[in-house]
């Protein structure tokens, strides 16, 4: 129970659990009471005490420890009121309470004043303290009195003032490292947020190429069919088989995509490999199911490799612009052309407008992955109308892209 009230009065004395004003409340209190213990016990004199011990210097004692309480909030005014005060001090015979409280005035104004009040306060303590010397010169008979004098009063003007200054200065030093910090760190979090929405950006083109390519294919097959009053079996079930296989299809390619969010990047994690040029005839014979005519040119090298993200590029590209062809000019003719030269391979895709087709320009997102696709690996593609058809035309450097 002692224990418990011991620590109860410690923690309401904790000095640093008080606020501001009360913290400068009990300094001017503190240094109050210690003055007036010196004037009481004749302790107070430094020299020429001309008046001895007199009722005004309480008073002026007084008034400085009042400014003490404004050291935090006004530390300006407080020691312009505490040089008034110590200058009449000094006319009467200076004495140590005064200058002790004084020099706190002194640290205060270094520590809390303004940038410029705290900069003048160096030169000031240089002129307050060869002021004193030569005053006690002048003043004392015996200059070994003054030296003595001097020498007591310039730690309670000069040490005061370049404490604080060091305070200072280490405290801007650390303000300006908090900043620092807040600042790399606000970069930090607008590097995640740009990583973040890049993501979600590959993200959404990814599921687009896996949704857009082989669901739109599957619904215009299923539409083909059903349009089909008698429908040739052969045909209709080639149409079927070519469904399937953009169904099983689309779902390998949304396991694997789900898979590489998943994945913790462990070596043991198993997801299917991309889709490349040499899968190409599964995107013809899907068109070819759909009831468009598609012819391929190409002058690939079997068994040259292509950079993984060259390649899978260019299929992403020829899958995305033969959806458009079946979709917007249904039971055309479409070409693709392949030509792999001086390090540049170019994918050409041209389909032509049909008296059914209408607006061949691609209102979603198609045109837009394909430029983002084309530019991600050095590239360039084109889309526009080509004689009497339409033509997307993409330029893929292959050197010095890793694969």
């Amino acid at each position: 129970m002692v224990d418990v009230q011991v620590r109860s009065l410690l923690a309401a004395l904790d000095f640093r659990r008080l606020g501001p004003w009360q913290q400068d409340a009990v300094i001017a209190a503190g240094t109050f009471a210690f003055g007036c213990l010196l004037y009481l016990t004749g302790l107070y004199p430094l020299f020429m005490n001309k008046s001895g011990l007199v009722w005004w210097r309480f008073a002026l004692f007084g008034m400085v420890c009042l400014a003490e309480v404004f050291r935090r909030h006004a530390p300006g005014t407080a020691l312009a009121v505490g040089t008034a005060v110590l200058t009449a001090d000094v006319a009467a015979g200076l004495s140590a309470p005064t200058l002790i409280a004084y020099s706190d005035l002194l640290y205060s104004a270094t520590l809390y004043g303004t940038r410029r009040l705290s900069r003048a306060m160096i030169p000031a303590a240089a002129i307050i303290t060869l002021g004193g010397i030569v005053a006690a010169l002048v003043l004392l008979a015996d200059w070994r009195a003054a030296v003595v004098a001097a020498a007591a009063a310039l730690p309670l003007i000069v040490v005061p003032v370049w404490w604080a200054a060091n305070i200072r200065q280490h405290r801007d030093i650390a303000e300006s490292e908090r900043a620092n910090a807040a600042h790399l760190a606000r970069i930090a979090e607008l590097d995640r947020r740009a990583a973040v929405a890049a993501e979600r950006s590959r993200m959404a083109r990814d599921l687009h190429d896996v949704i857009a390519g082989h669901l739109s294919a599957i619904a215009l097959q299923s539409e083909a069919v059903l349009s089909m009053s008698q429908a040739d079996p052969a045909t209709a079930r080639q149409v079927l088989a070519s469904v399937r296989e953009n169904s099983v299809r689309a779902l390998e390619e949304m396991r694997a995509m789900i898979g590489l969010l998943r994945a913790d990047g462990g070596e043991d994690d198993e997801v299917t490999a991309p889709a490349r040029l040499a899968e190409l005839s599964k995107l013809v014979e899907s068109a070819r199911a759909s009831g468009m005519r598609v012819a391929v040119e190409s002058d690939l090298d079997a068994s040259a490799e292509l950079p993984a993200a060259v390649d899978l590029t260019a299929y992403r590209i020829a899958q995305e612009a033969l959806t458009n062809a079946v979709k917007h000019a249904p039971g055309g003719s479409a070409r693709v052309a392949l030509r792999h030269r001086d390090g540049i391979l170019t994918v050409e895709v041209t389909n032509e407008l049909t008296m059914t087709a209408g607006d061949t320009s691609d209102t979603g997102t198609g045109l837009l992955n394909m430029r983002e696709r084309a530019t991600a690996v050095g590239g360039s593609l084109s889309a526009g109308p080509s004689g009497t058809g339409w033509l997307v035309r993409a330029v893929l450097p292959t050197a010095g892209v890793h694969s």
